[in-house]
């Protein structure tokens, strides 16, 4: 069966588009339009068309996959025109999602009917793109300038009310009509003219809109070039003709297309997708069902960890030792809520539907009837392994055994029990209802369909899924560990923290590693009073009471609304280091900074290649980016490794005296790529 098909009711020819999953407009679909346009416009009988998709969407984007291959006609630029200039009125009926090139079809149309609870959006910016068919054109002028920046420059799609507001939908149809509802639209103004084409509008726009929506999401933007072309476009094309000001698009898309940012955000949006392909683990597998969950730890990570279940729809039933504990876990999840409803996130009825699935309760007992039981309680093995050793006789038969566990052996964890298979690490990142990335580490005897239902619960709750063996601190935290170790070790050298900060937030990181220490407290990176010898940075400053934000002095000064300034006394014990190393302090530029840090990351992910620890170099990217934090338009540690080139990242290593891993000395010498290494899964 084609792709595209006609279907003829009476007078309206309906265009048909059945290209699951998302109806991308491929070549096929590009071709199939545009025979049904010409279809439409041979037959003297038609007198208007609707556009639609079979499954669950309109067409939800280009066909991605296409941007590096040779181009096939129409290209979709040409295809938007030929709607646009259809002489028959062409009506767009959207469910689901029109996204990017769907958006950008639906605007070519003459009208645009829309089931309530579609969405529709121009997400290009998040893959380092703006719209190129169109978009930055036809939006401003149908829905006016400030939308336009709103819906461009960040790529959040609104919904199909919003756009009916807006004038980007013409009417709205039934949840279960949206066919017979656009025919009879159409068939309603198919003798109207002039047809309203969107490249033919005019727009003004007061021009300090622009640069207030810059300033207003400067932080947002910070390091991003697809966001400032964006804005650029629309600025200097919104009192052009429409054929001047596409030209102008077509000139910005293909800028950001040829650079790195955008070949970086593509790597990690199909990174993601492969994340959860698994070699020995079909697709098809029988997952196990999960009705209901079990959080053993009621503080930050077990409450959080809950949210994401409740905010599913999933009931839990959360334990702790103490009542207090409990009580203020619980009064923290409420808290943590009712916050977000303040914000307009949610609404204060979803809050209650939340918590309202939360059982709490003091004893493991309660856990019997759960489907997965999550633990979130200190990071000691022992304490684990008496935790899972109590799961054992409690849990019913298949019920799925999780570690929140950061570093410690998941295979020691499950030898605590009679059933290993069922054991599994689940690692989210702190805090848990905030960060995207769920590290599933599976053990030795870890079941496949154990794995399989880990990762798709994962993608269930809104979290990026991706797999690891056993390993110390798995991917994220062992991969960037040799960060710290190196901002630690520069300071004897010359720079102070704030410099090196400085350097790691200019390269993208929300913030730096001094300041990050500071955050988290440094009294808890492995300090101990009764141990400490004084010999490092770190123990000084613990020795003299400066733990960080929270006693107000760390690496930096804190006022009492916790604002940061370089601390003199931190520069003093720091300076006093440097002068015992031996060795001339000296400045170093902030690219060097950023190479001696970021280096040692690269080589960390290059050893876990080699120790098969994850499946794919991708795995590592996602992880560092939705982990850490790392910047998405950089593409991840081992993709940007591929920018700089292997080569330099070797020879930075040998001149600090690391051992560069034997994988990335093997694929710089055979002209290869670190960031496409596969693994078996």
């Amino acid at each position: 069966m084609s792709i595209v098909t006609t279907e003829r009711q009476d007078d309206v020819l309906v265009i048909i588009s059945n290209n699951p999953p998302v109806n991308a407009l491929g070549a096929a679909v590009r071709q199939g339009l545009q025979a049904g346009l010409e279809e439409a416009k041979g037959d003297d009988g038609i007198k208007a068309v609707v556009i639609r998709c079979e499954g669950r969407t309109f067409f939800a984007g280009a066909d991605i996959t296409e941007f590096t291959k040779p181009p096939v006609e129409p290209l979709l630029p040409a295809l938007v025109d030929m709607i646009e200039a259809s002489d028959k009125p062409v009506v767009a009926a959207i469910h689901g999602t029109a996204l990017g090139g769907g958006c950008e079809v639906a605007l070519a149309c003459h009208y645009r009917v829309a089931v309530p609870s579609a969405k529709i959006g121009l997400p290009e910016v998040k893959l380092g793109l703006l719209p190129g068919a169109g978009g930055t054109q036809r939006l401003p002028r149908v829905a006016g300038v400030e939308l336009a920046l709103e819906m461009t420059a960040k790529g959040d799609p609104i919904s199909a009310g919003k756009a009916k507001e807006a004038g980007l939908v013409d009417a709205l149809a039934g949840e279960d009509s949206l066919v017979a509802d656009a025919v009879a639209f159409a068939r309603d103004v198919a003798d109207k003219r002039p047809l309203p084409r969107a490249s033919e509008k005019s727009v003004a726009a007061d021009p300090g809109v622009f640069q207030a929506f810059r300033e207003k999401n400067a932080k947002r933007f910070r390091g991003f070039d697809a966001p400032a072309e964006i804005i650029d476009v629309i600025e200097e094309t919104i009192s052009k003709p429409y054929s001047e000001g596409v030209q102008r698009e077509r000139n910005g898309f293909m800028k950001l297309m040829m650079g790195t940012q955008s070949a970086a955000q593509r790597h990690i949006f199909f990174a993601e997708r492969k994340a959860s392909k698994i070699d020995d683990v079909p697709d098809d597998i029988q997952l196990r069902d999960v009705k209901k969950v079990g959080v053993i730890g009621a503080g930050t990570m077990g409450g959080g960890i809950s949210m994401n279940f409740l905010s599913a729809g999933i009931p839990v039933t959360i334990v702790e030792m103490q009542q207090d504990a409990l009580d203020r876990g619980v009064a923290t999840m409420r808290k943590n809520y009712e916050n977000t409803a303040k914000k307009g996130r949610i609404t204060q009825d979803q809050v209650e539907q939340a918590m309202g699935l939360l059982t709490p309760t003091l004893s493991m007992d309660d856990l019997g009837d759960c489907d997965l039981i999550i633990e979130a309680v200190y990071e000691s093995m022992d304490v684990k392994k008496d935790v899972f050793g109590k799961l054992d006789t409690i849990a019913k038969p298949g019920a799925i055994l999780a570690s929140n566990t950061s570093y410690l052996d998941i295979n020691e964890i499950a030898a605590s029990t009679s059933r290993p298979g069922d054991v599994v690490g689940m690692h989210f990142f702190s805090p848990a209802n905030v960060m995207k990335l769920l590290e599933v580490v599976r053990g030795k005897l870890t079941a496949p369909e154990v794995v399989a239902t880990a990762m798709g619960i994962g993608r269930r709750i809104g979290k990026v899924a991706v797999l690891s063996r056993v390993c110390d601190g798995f991917i994220a935290n062992r991969m960037m560990a040799p960060r710290m170790a190196a901002a630690e070790a520069l300071l004897l050298e010359g720079p102070m923290p704030w410099d090196v900060d400085a350097a790691i937030v200019d390269y993208g990181f929300a913030m730096g590693p001094f300041a990050m220490l500071d955050l988290v407290g440094l009294d808890v990176i492995g300090w101990d009073a009764a141990t400490s010898s004084g010999s490092t940075v770190v123990e000084v400053l613990c020795e003299m009471g400066r733990w960080g934000q929270k006693k107000q002095g760390g690496f930096y000064d804190y006022d009492e609304q916790r604002r940061a300034t370089p601390s003199e006394v931190a520069e003093k014990v720091i300076r006093d280091f440097q002068a015992k190393s031996g060795s001339a302090p000296r400045r170093f530029a902030a690219q060097e900074i950023v190479e001696r840090l970021l280096f040692p990351v690269v080589n960390e992910g290059a050893k876990l290649l080699g120790e098969g620890i994850p499946i794919r170099a991708s795995d590592v990217d996602i992880a560092l980016v939705y982990g850490y934090g790392w910047p998405v338009y950089t593409g991840g540690p081992l993709f940007w490794a591929d920018t700089v080139g292997l080569d330099r990242v070797i020879a930075g290593l040998r001149e600090t005296g690391r051992t560069p891993a034997p994988l990335l000395v093997e694929l710089a010498e055979k002209g290869q790529p670190l960031h496409q290494v596969r693994n078996a899964g």
